[in-house]
């Protein structure tokens, strides 16, 4: 049976429902985005951030497909997983209340300074880089015409701001946005590849902070150059460049500009002033790199800058006859083991080839030595660094000495230890294996409780748990550690 003329229209008028809602829904945006626009521009943050929850991403748009790969010399090390670098669209940086001025709607900011460990500064155009007593880099570009005359930052540029200590060593350098260039800075020397501004003062010289605060930030903001990149560095130490040249030579194929010394005017197209770094020490967060790196790609990085043969341990069960390598790392004065030869009787014991020795200052010839073990046992210090040239799914054994370290213990080399993709164990002494026990009596707090000197400050704290304290290995206690990393060479699953 026909439906009436009513019927008729009422259907037509449910039908057409759902385009009044859709109709209605983009009027309400419209409004919301207008009103948006009027707001102050951290409240218009703390709405695009409610929004980037509720609705789904978009696509990433692909910058570039493929990373240069890391090789020992032979392409069947190639990296297999292929990072696609991605760029957020607007480019927008959350922290209000250290980007407030930096930040206006609608465009890229220059300069983050979120980061708790290290600010960055990025800028395209027509750039003129001056050091010596001015320390300015002047960037011309007509997408600035829009920004304030005369913006600028001025940051330190090595990755550790929150340092005071560190940052007292390191001068400060100006990036300034100007809309054209006057006449007293004319190029005196034209570069056809970028810039890259940083320091090495701060701690360097300390094995640990030259990695964790130059080496790997340095890999994580330039290696993607390539090595089409131009170094300025601020603070140079000559014999420390020549200790790291691998690193330097593997990173840019253009000799070091002295930027404390050199007054001429650089100019270029592109410029990073500062390194990108992780919030952490001797860490890479892959999810926040633009690049997604890695540990692990530093680790192989580094392998290949020093010619390092072996990307793998042994696997005692398929090698018969060919022992795994132990190296116990032994230290000059603190933290050092007071019973070395008992240790090295007990690998031996349980089958291992010991290696004793304390780190070398030749870093070429100690990452050979490095490399050519299974195994890495030491007391904390910065002669674990050294983890970087084992191969990887190595074990790495951490003593920890005496005095609630977990925090420091796992900052500096546990978590790096994973990243890194190696197996980490650790072995905290206990009261009767510290020579604190010779100096303290067992009702001190030392003892009773660490944690109330830690509260004291740096000074306290280092001065007895790390100055004062050397360690005497339980090798009864400790064996089970050492058969736990055979066991773990054995099951080696590479991939």
């Amino acid at each position: 049976v026909a439906g009436t003329g009513e019927d008729t229209a009422q259907d037509e008028a449910q039908e057409h429902q759902p385009w009044k809602a859709v109709r209605l829904l983009f009027w309400f945006a419209g409004r919301y985005l207008s009103d948006l626009a009027d707001l102050p521009f951290h409240v218009q943050n703390q709405h695009v951030a409610l929004l980037r929850w509720y609705l789904p991403a978009a696509e990433p748009r692909k910058v570039n497909s493929q990373l240069p790969p890391i090789t020992n010399g032979n392409t069947s090390d190639m990296a297999s997983d292929v990072h696609p670098v991605t760029e957020d669209s607007q480019g927008l940086v959350f922290n209000e209340e250290e980007r407030r001025d930096d930040v206006k709607p609608g465009r890229k900011p220059i300069c983050d300074l979120s980061n708790t460990k290290s600010d960055i500064c990025e800028a395209d155009g027509d750039v003129r880089i001056i050091g010596k007593d001015t320390r300015m880099i002047y960037v011309a570009n007509s997408q600035f015409i829009n920004r304030d005359t005369g913006e600028s930052w001025t940051i330190k540029p090595y990755a550790r701001k929150w340092d005071k200590g560190s940052g007292a060593k390191v001068r400060e350098v100006t990036m300034k946005l100007v809309k054209s260039h006057g006449e007293d800075k004319h190029c005196d020397v034209n570069h056809s590849v970028p810039a890259l501004v940083f320091a090495i003062g701060g701690w360097t010289g300390n094995f640990f902070h030259d990695f964790a605060d130059v080496l790997v930030p340095l890999f994580e903001t330039s290696y993607h150059f390539e090595g089409e990149v131009q170094f300025l560095i601020a603070n140079i130490k000559p014999l420390w460049i020549k200790k790291y040249h691998k690193y330097f030579e593997k990173l840019s194929r253009y000799e070091i500009i002295d930027y404390d010394n050199d007054d001429r005017v650089h100019c270029f197209k592109q410029v990073t002033l500062g390194l990108r770094c992780d919030q952490g020490d001797f860490t890479i967060n892959p999810s926040k790199d633009p690049y997604g790196y890695t540990m692990a790609d530093f680790a192989k990085f580094t392998r290949s800058a020093y010619s390092l043969k072996r990307d793998h341990p042994v696997r005692p069960a398929e090698q018969a006859g060919k022992k795994p390598r132990i190296l116990i790392v032994t230290r000059k004065a603190t933290r050092k083991f007071m019973n070395v030869k008992e240790i090295v009787h007990m690998t031996k014991k349980l089958g291992f080839n010991a290696v004793v020795t304390e780190a070398d200052a030749n870093i070429t010839r100690f990452s050979q030595v490095v490399n050519s073990c299974d195994v890495m046992m030491g007391v904390h210090g910065s002669g674990l660094t050294n983890i970087v040239f084992l191969p990887t799914h190595s074990v790495v054994i951490q003593v920890v000495p005496w005095g609630n370290l977990d925090w420091i213990a796992g900052n500096y080399f546990r978590d790096p230890s994973r990243q890194m993709k190696l197996h980490y164990l650790e072995y905290s002494i206990n009261e009767e294996e510290s020579t604190l026990s010779e100096l303290y009596p067992r009702d001190h707090a030392v003892f009773k409780d660490p944690m109330s000197l830690h509260h004291q400050g740096w000074d306290t704290f280092s001065r007895i748990f790390l100055v004062e304290q050397n360690v005497k290995l339980d090798v009864r206690k400790f064996r089970p550690v050492l058969e736990h990393a055979l066991q773990l060479l054995r099951e080696q699953q590479y991939t």
